[in-house]
């Protein structure tokens, strides 16, 4: 195979069609030496963006420029161009684009035509930032609620839901010319270990995983999704000698391709997430991906293992322990894809002159929002008095990660209120995983607060937030409100609270969107996606 395209008519060198199976991070905002040494040097087939490098979206747009121009410069391949941009809680870019609502939010909504034409919104702006490839939407079904990294990146509970929500999550994006990646296969959603720190494994048998893990992406394959990502999970059923799905032939070449007859792109979650890289290494897991079936191996971060990794996938075909017809095989897919979603140095997108985020987009995101805030609990039913002394907690994130975002003081629901009331509502910050000290100190200031409004945030894994809220909700006064701002499980950790609603994210518009409820200008009508107890079930409001 001379492994052409019609980008390039040159043949591709071995170092080149390597490259390609290789999609590459980098720490700048603008491009910096080392992403520009992977596409000069290796043809590296694609880039992924996180925070560390956006602005806002023209400056991305910009950025994709810039680096589409280093890859015709050097004679390499267009780039796939790819961001983890799932909407709600995990969304990169956030200046300039719409803050479109997560897929928990989405569930709760119960609209699966919303969630198509949120997608289409998210698919054009990507592309007007030169953004071609989008890791999302997440098909895991999230059926444990002690889950520390899918959550509410989940659309629910159930194989239905997650699946038709999922498809037309997928369509909306495809129909834009953005290539879905659905996630994290055969199913990262009822695991209790984050594989970004650990291996987890799930011990289901097979004829479980086909009812309820593996639907969801069968429903996707059927209908066209373009690619799939690997989760860095073990299967106990599929794979008997513990090895994780992404470095598994019998997951992703006799099961993925071979039984459930995929047929596009299959992408490795990053390989420098500790599940593979503090097991057998980066470059020996990009070895044995690619052994097993994948196409691009995701190396997000560090210069000297993308590298190592590229040069040892290369060393491997030269000594003949990967045929080279596996590699053609791969970039051929590879190719194929980029044509097909017109990933072409003579279809690339101009810089946009105009705003990405439209009013109408921005609008469509507003409904969606409201849709989603659901009332579990309320055995007072009061709306807030503004006039009475208020107190707001903010549980907030102080430092992100790759799965929790910080959301912006400007965007917290005091700030919000604020807003709305015209005067200044009180508000005090409580970290995640708050000292003795720090709730003292937040349980003083609620002294003389008739109403506290306290907005939690995964308090099902922080003692200390419990804490907070079972002392307040044991005195008389005041007025006690929680909400959700991340997971709703939290409502199991403090039962006795008698008025809870779930956000499921703490983004400004979700904080809007509550704000409305809690004043009586709106009401909440989101269902619950996932089944808190059996008093608070899947598909539960309180009407």
């Amino acid at each position: 195979m001379s492994s052409s395209s019609p980008n390039n008519q040159h043949p591709l060198t071995l170092r080149q069609k390597v490259g390609q199976m290789f999609i590459c991070g980098f720490e700048s905002l603008e491009p910096n030496a080392s992403i520009t040494q992977l596409i000069e040097e290796y043809g590296l087939g694609g880039v992924i963006y996180f925070r560390r490098n956006v602005n806002d979206a023209h400056q991305l747009a910009h950025l994709s420029a810039e680096l589409q121009a280093i890859s015709l410069r050097s004679g390499g391949q267009p780039l796939f161009i790819a961001v983890d941009q799932e909407g709600g809680m995990v969304s990169r870019i956030e200046k300039g684009a719409t803050l479109l609502p997560g897929n928990m939010a989405l569930g709760a909504a119960f609209a699966p035509a919303g969630v198509y034409a949120s997608s289409k919104v998210m698919g054009k702006e990507l592309r007007q930032m030169g953004v071609n490839m989008n890791f999302a939407p997440c098909l895991d079904i999230n059926n444990n609620r002690l889950n520390p990294v899918i959550g509410v990146r989940s659309y629910g509970e159930t194989a239905a839901l997650v699946g038709d929500l999922g498809t037309h999550a997928v369509k909306g994006l495809q129909d834009m010319g953005v290539i879905a990646t659905v996630k994290h296969f055969p199913g990262h959603g009822d695991t209790s270990e984050d594989s970004h720190h650990d291996l987890p494994v799930v011990p289901h048998s097979m004829e479980r995983l086909m009812e309820l893990e593996l639907a969801p992406f069968i429903k996707a394959i059927e209908g066209g999704v373009d690619a799939i990502m690997t989760a860095h999970v073990v299967f106990a059923a599929l794979e008997e000698k513990g090895v994780p799905s992404t470095l598994s032939y019998r997951i992703l070449t006799e099961l993925l391709r071979e039984k459930l007859h995929f047929k596009g792109l299959i992408v490795t979650d990053c390989l420098e997430m500790k599940a593979i890289s503090e097991g057998i290494g980066v470059a020996e897991g990009a070895f044995r991906a690619i052994e097993a079936g994948s196409d691009l191996i995701l190396v997000s971060h560090l210069l000297d293992r993308q590298v190592s990794a590229i040069e040892a996938v290369i060393a491997a075909v030269e000594s003949g322990r990967i045929p080279e017809s596996r590699i053609d095989e791969s970039v051929l897919r590879i190719m194929t894809y980029k044509y097909k979603r017109e990933i072409r140095y003579d279809t690339l997108e101009p810089i946009p002159t105009e705003p990405i985020s439209t009013p109408e987009h921005q609008l469509l995101a507003k409904e969606l929002s409201r849709k989603s805030i659901t009332r579990v609990k309320d055995e007072v039913g009061k709306v807030l008095d503004l006039n009475e002394p208020t107190l707001v907690i903010w549980t907030e994130v102080q430092t992100g990660t790759e799965i929790d975002e910080v959301v912006e003081r400007s965007g917290t629901l005091g700030i919000v209120l604020s807003e709305i009331a015209g005067k200044l509502i009180k508000e005090v910050y409580l970290g995640l995983y708050p000292s003795d000290a720090e709730i003292a100190s937040v349980l003083e200031a609620c002294e003389s607060n008739k109403q506290i409004v306290i907005v939690t945030y995964n308090a099902t894994f922080s003692a200390g937030q419990t804490r907070l809220v079972k002392e307040l909700v044991q005195r008389k006064e005041p007025y006690v409100i929680v909400a959700a701002g991340r997971n709703p499980y939290d409502l199991l950790e403090f039962p006795e609270v008698k008025t809870y609603y779930a956000c499921y994210e703490n983004r400004p518009l979700a904080m809007v969107s509550l704000a409305n409820v809690l004043l009586g200008k709106e009401k909440a009508v989101g269902r619950l996606p996932v089944t808190l107890s059996e008093e608070y079930p899947l598909g539960w409001r309180l009407d």
